[in-house]
C-alpha cells in the first residue's frame, strides 16, 4: 500500500494548479506586456492645461459689468468655491463655478445670465471659434469609450463634435456649461485600443459600472498572481545547479517547455512584481494604506487661504485696469487672507494681482512658511525647502509639474508632506507616508518611474523593452504550452 505524503500531495497540486490557471491566463499575461509597450509612447485621451489655454480667447475685460462678488452672492454658496474663474465663451466673458455639494455653474461676466442645458448647436460654434475648423457632425451621448470615467459625470450628456481635419479630430463639449472637455485624434483613439483600452479592460459597458469593473481586474490580476508565485517557486525548484555535470542542461525540460522554465526563471521575478504593482494601482485593503481624509487637506487649503467665506472684494475698477494684460484665464482665490487674481497667458506664464488694489502680488518663502505651519493640526513643521528641478516623488513622466514648488515636512502620525505654490500660495500636493511608500511599490515597479532612468532616455525604453521582451517570452511559450495541454 503506498504511503500517503502530504508534502507531495502538495507538490502535485501546485504543479496542476499552476499548469491549468497558467493556461486560463497565459493569454491575458500576453495581452498585459504588449499593451504595456503601447502606453509607454502613447497615453490614454486627456485635456491638457496646455491644449485648453491654446484655445482660449484673450479675456475682453471691458465686457466685465458682472463682479465676482456679485454673482457668488447671487448663487447663495455656503463657502468658497474650489474653483472660480473667468475665461471667454463665444466673444462673450465668463464665470466658471465648481463647488462642493454644487452642480457646475456658468455665468455670463456681462450679463449676469445663467449658461446651462447648452445644446449641441451652442457645442458647434464653441468648437468652430476654439479650432477655426469646419465641423463635420455633432452627436449627443451619455458617454463614449473616451468619456467613460467618473471625471466626465458632472458634465453629462456630452455633446462629441467631429471635426473635417486630417488628424481625425473629435472635441467633447459640456452640456452643463459650455466648455470643452475633451479631445482625441484617430492616431491616439487607434493606438488606445491597442493600449490602455484592452490594458486596463477599459470597455465602456464594463467600466461604466466602476465597482464593477474594480472587482473584475482586482481578481483577475489577484488570479495572475498566484501563477507568477507557483511559476516562480516551480521553476527554482527544478533547476539543476548543483545537481548538473558535464554539458548537461540547468533544466531538465526540452522545447518549448525548456524556454518556458529557463525565461520563467530569469524574467519571473519582474513578472511578478508587475503584476503585484498593477494589482496595487486598484487600491486594495492592503496593511499600509489608510484612506485618506479629504478633510485634512481641505483644512490646510483654508489655513493658506485665511478665509472660505463666499466673497470676493475687488472693484470694478481693479478689473478693468486689467485690459491691457495678456491673459486667457483669470483664477479667482484668496492666499494669505487677501482676495488675488492669477492671470494665464497662453504660454502658461502667470501673473498675481492684489484684487483690491490691482497691484502685483508676490509671497516670499517666509511667509508663506509661517503660515504652513499651522496647516495641519497637532503637528509641527518638521522641515521645508524650494524645488527648482523634479525629484523621486514631485515629478510627471507626462507634462511638467508645478515649479518651484515649496514642500513642507510634518512629524504627524501620517509623517505628512505638503506641496505648495510659491507663486499662488495655493496647496498643489498632499503626500503621505503611505503614499510615498504606494509611489514605490506601484510606480516604481510598475512603471520604473526612477529619476535618474528618466533623465537619461532612452536608458529607460531600453529597460522596459528588454524586460517586456523577457515577459512576452514567458507568455509566448506558455501559450504554446497550452494549447499542447488543451489538445491532449
Amino acid at each position: 500500500m503506498r504511503k500517503f505524503s502530504l508534502k507531495a500531495t502538495a507538490w502535485k497540486w501546485l504543479i496542476v494548479g499552476h499548469r491549468w490557471l497558467g493556461v486560463g491566463t497565459c493569454l491575458l499575461f500576453a495581452l498585459w506586456f504588449a499593451t504595456g509597450l503601447v502606453m509607454m509612447y502613447v497615453g490614454f485621451p486627456e485635456y491638457t492645461r496646455e491644449d485648453r489655454l491654446s484655445r482660449l480667447e484673450p479675456l475682453d475685460w471691458q465686457q466685465v459689468r458682472i463682479s465676482p462678488e456679485r454673482v457668488l452672492h447671487g448663487l447663495a454658496l455656503g463657502e468658497f468655491p474650489r474653483d472660480f474663474h473667468l475665461e471667454m465663451m463665444l466673444g462673450e466673458p465668463v464665470y466658471r463655478i465648481s463647488a462642493a455639494g454644487w452642480p457646475l455653474q456658468t455665468v455670463s461676466a456681462s450679463t449676469g445670465r445663467m449658461i446651462e442645458n447648452v445644446d449641441a448647436q451652442t457645442a458647434r460654434a464653441v468648437v468652430e471659434r476654439a479650432t477655426g475648423e469646419k465641423v463635420a457632425y455633432v452627436e449627443t451621448l451619455e458617454r463614449d469609450q473616451w468619456t467613460v470615467t467618473e471625471a466626465f459625470t458632472a458634465h453629462r450628456p456630452l455633446h462629441r463634435v467631429v471635426l473635417e481635419d486630417e488628424r481625425g479630430l473629435e472635441l467633447y463639449v459640456s452640456s452643463r456649461t459650455g466648455e470643452i472637455v475633451l479631445d482625441t485624434t484617430a492616431r491616439e483613439r487607434g493606438w488606445n485600443w491597442a493600449g490602455a483600452v484592452l490594458h486596463w479592460l477599459y470597455f465602456t459597458e464594463l467600466r461604466a459600472k466602476p465597482t464593477l469593473w474594480s472587482r473584475v481586474v482586482l481578481w483577475t490580476s489577484g488570479v495572475c498572481i498566484v501563477v507568477a508565485i507557483t511559476g516562480l517557486w516551480l521553476g527554482i525548484d527544478r533547476l539543476r545547479i548543483r545537481r548538473r555535470s558535464g554539458n548537461a542542461s540547468i533544466t531538465p525540460f526540452r522545447g518549448w517547455m525548456a524556454w518556458h522554465h529557463v525565461a520563467g526563471v530569469i524574467g519571473g521575478v519582474f513578472v511578478l512584481t508587475w503584476i503585484f504593482s498593477g494589482w496595487l494601482s486598484m487600491e486594495p485593503q492592503v496593511p499600509w494604506s489608510r484612506e485618506l481624509d479629504p478633510r485634512r487637506p481641505a483644512a490646510a487649503s483654508l489655513t493658506l487661504a485665511g478665509t472660505n467665506e463666499p466673497e470676493f472684494p475687488a472693484s470694478m475698477e481693479a478689473l478693468a485696469a486689467l485690459q491691457g494684460a495678456d491673459a486667457r484665464e483669470a483664477a479667482l482665490m484668496w492666499a494669505l487672507d487677501a482676495p488675488q487674481i492669477v492671470l494665464t497667458n497662453g504660454e502658461g506664464e502667470r501673473t498675481v494681482i492684489d484684487a483690491r488694489s490691482g497691484e502685483p502680488r508676490a509671497f516670499s518663502d517666509e511667509m508663506l512658511r509661517a503660515r504652513a505651519a499651522y496647516a495641519v493640526p497637532r503637528a509641527a513643521l518638521a522641515a521645508s525647502e524650494r524645488l527648482v528641478h523634479e525629484d523621486a516623488y514631485w515629478y510627471s513622466r507626462r507634462g511638467t509639474p508645478t515649479l518651484p514648488v515649496l514642500r513642507f515636512k510634518f512629524d504627524d502620525e501620517e509623517q505628512t508632506w505638503m506641496h505648495v505654490d510659491p507663486t499662488t500660495g495655493r496647496l498643489v500636493g498632499w503626500l503621505r507616508k503611505s503614499d510615498r511608500m504606494q509611489r514605490w511599490l506601484f510606480n516604481g515597479l510598475h512603471s520604473f518611474d526612477f529619476r535618474w532612468l528618466l533623465a537619461h532616455r532612452p536608458a529607460w525604453d531600453v529597460l522596459m523593452w528588454v524586460l517586456s521582451i523577457a515577459g512576452l517570452t514567458i507568455c509566448t511559450t506558455s501559450i504554446v504550452i497550452a494549447v499542447r495541454v488543451l489538445r491532449r
